[in-house]
């Protein structure tokens, strides 16, 4: 295949694939002002359901006008050889492929950042700050971006530096290095992500002493669930939406709720939405999560190692010295068609397991809790309670509400 072929692939592959996104997300749009389902009445009142209408219009407009932006981004930075450009840079700086590799992505993820920003700050503090969610202070926001760059210039730096090192000296063999140097990295960061990543950004406390650690724990004894770590994130120090969490393996087990969380909802509800938590954990889902991951990052990694050496992938992106990274980035964007697929799997599993975490909780402890906690927290975040089918299908992780409920409320 001829680099000018290959460029015309890459070209279509992201038009493509903006077009399809586009059209789901039109179509989903159009659904916004469906009837409310009879099971679901009770979530909004009128005022409140006004609101989640125009909250829903105004982030689907600021989506297409954000991702509009960002694929003709893409496009102009492709046709213009941008790509060419910023390699020159790095090559002009250093004659190690460590080290240019290094700056030709610390360029184009701190560019891409610095550009995409305006459209953050938008978001956080124009949409989010208008309909009452947004918690975060100017300081906090540019903190966060300031850690998250860091984070991803140390962790993220450091990976593609070991990435790099294996393509030279194990060559097309890179792949077996590169997985489990990965596979090793994702079990760490699931044990102790909690530990010593979340408190870079979150305070986490142990949940006090009183009756709802007691409702909790009684729980947990009756489910033959060991549970030591319960902690309260401050999560409103960012948004008043709320969520709650289980991660850890063995000692390092834990689950956390957001304070959020706990202001919006009564004890039972809480306590319902942990039976779910550990419905994940008696299920398994987190292992076996844990295992897709590592085997899809291993055929990824496989099937790079087959084409990142070619000369063609270099040129079709206007780079005339065959490189690793350069080689990278052509075969992230031809491999995308295949995450979209890896990515619909991966989304089936996940609706189906959030069905099984359900059930679980209704069999141990309590559905109608379960159903009044994830009705006010669908109210509470205005989240929209008529998706199109074809848009869940896609781009949730999670049943509908309506799917949940109904589920709920059924016997197996």
């Amino acid at each position: 295949m001829s680099p000018q072929t290959l460029f015309y692939i890459i070209i279509a592959i992201i038009i493509i694939d903006f077009v399809i996104d586009k059209i789901l997300d039109t179509i989903n749009a159009k659904h916004f002002d469906d009837p409310v389902p009879e099971e679901l009445a009770d979530v909004y009142d009128d005022e409140k359901y006004e609101k989640s209408q125009r909250y829903k219009k105004e982030r689907y407009k600021f989506g297409l006008i954000t991702s509009t932006f960002s694929v003709l981004l893409t496009l102009g930075f492709i046709l213009l050889d941008g790509f060419a450009f910023v390699d020159g840079i790095a090559r002009n700086i250093s004659d190690n492929p460590i080290v240019i590799a290094l700056i030709f992505f610390g360029i184009i993820m701190l560019g891409s950042d610095i550009i995409m920003t305006p459209f953050s700050w938008y978001s956080t503090f124009v949409i989010e700050e208008k309909y009452g969610f947004n918690k975060t202070t100017k300081g906090t926001f540019i903190l966060d971006k300031l850690k998250g760059l860091g984070m991803m210039a140390l962790i993220g730096g450091g990976i593609l530096a070991l990435i790099v090192w294996f393509y030279q000296i194990a060559g097309d063999n890179f792949w077996w290095y590169a997985w489990i140097l990965v596979a090793v990295f994702s079990v760490f960061m699931n044990m102790f992500y909690a530990r010593l990543i979340v408190p870079l950004f979150n305070k986490q406390t142990p949940l006090k002493d009183g009756s709802l650690r007691s409702k909790i724990e009684e729980y947990a004894r009756s489910v033959g669930f060991k549970l030591d770590n319960i902690f309260v994130i401050d999560g409103s120090k960012r948004s008043t939406k709320a969520n709650a969490y289980f991660s850890g393996f063995g000692r390092e087990k834990r689950i956390t709720l957001y304070d959020t969380l706990i202001n919006d909802l009564e004890e039972e509800e809480i306590v319902a939405v942990l039976a779910h938590e550990v419905g994940h954990y008696k299920k398994n889902h987190i292992v076996v999560n844990l295992i897709a991951s590592v085997l899809t990052t291993g055929f990824t990694l496989w099937l790079l190692s087959i084409f990142v050496g070619s000369p063609v992938l270099s040129e079709a992106l206007g780079v005339s010295q065959p490189s690793f990274h350069i080689g990278l980035v052509a075969f992230g964007i031809l491999y995308s068609p295949i995450s979209e697929i890896t990515g619909l799997i991966m989304n089936y599993l996940s609706r189906k397991y959030e069905y099984q975490a359900d059930n679980y909780a209704k069999t141990t402890y309590n559905g109608d809790f379960l159903i009044s906690s994830l009705k006010k927290l669908s109210r509470n975040t205005l989240s929209n309670l008529t998706p199109h089918q074809a848009y869940v299908f896609v781009h949730y992780s999670h049943p509908s509400l309506l799917q949940r409920y109904r589920n709920l409320k059924s016997r197996f």
